[in-house]
């Protein structure tokens, strides 16, 4: 299956600023995160954001935070975004099957709402270039858990190349730029 950018939507689940210091690679999954934000922007496809807990663990993480629009901010307090009925109804409102997922922590909350929105009739993916745990065994542990249950494990550079399609896409010079920023 390719990740067909009118089927998708990215979900960037829990980046939350005061985590990021703890997160091994958690410069990464923003950086990368944000690229992929940005490529959805010139490509056509929904964002969405969650942030866990926010009045106890604060905002999404503010370089991406400012990539966002206030109604891409999801609030939770599962670990599954799909355990959260509003969130899932507004998922379910965006009429894209498609979850591009990047996030932290792969073995928690990324985990977590890839199987719960993959229970709920969505085809999650995760980009593994664009996720973070705390400690490396369980981040390995998590992406090969989803691998394991058929959630694609891609990377950001797979997401927008097959988002994009075609050399002769409008987008493909800022597409590319964005790729070229490894």
């Amino acid at each position: 299956m390719l990740m067909r950018r009118e089927e998708s939507f990215l979900l960037i689940v829990d980046l939350q600023g005061k985590l990021m210091p703890a997160m091994r690679r958690g410069d990464q999954a923003l950086e990368v995160s944000g690229r992929l934000i940005r490529a959805a922007r010139a490509l056509g496809v929904p964002v969405r954001i969650s942030e866990h807990c926010a009045n106890r663990i604060g905002p999404t993480e503010e370089g991406l935070r400012a990539l966002a629009r206030p109604e891409e901010i999801l609030a939770k307090t599962h670990f599954s975004i799909a355990d959260e009925p509003q969130a899932l109804a507004e998922l379910r409102a965006l009429g894209r099957p498609l979850a591009v997922i990047t996030g932290a922590e792969a073995h928690v909350c990324v985990l977590q709402s890839a199987l719960g929105l993959k229970a709920a009739g969505f085809a999650p993916v995760v980009a593994a270039d664009a996720v973070s745990s705390r400690f490396e065994a369980d981040e390995t542990a998590g992406l090969a858990r989803l691998a394991a249950a058929g959630v694609p494990v891609v990377t950001s550079e797979m997401v927008m190349f097959e988002w994009t399609a075609d050399a002769q896409h409008p987008a493909f010079r800022e597409i590319l730029a964005l790729i070229k920023e490894r």
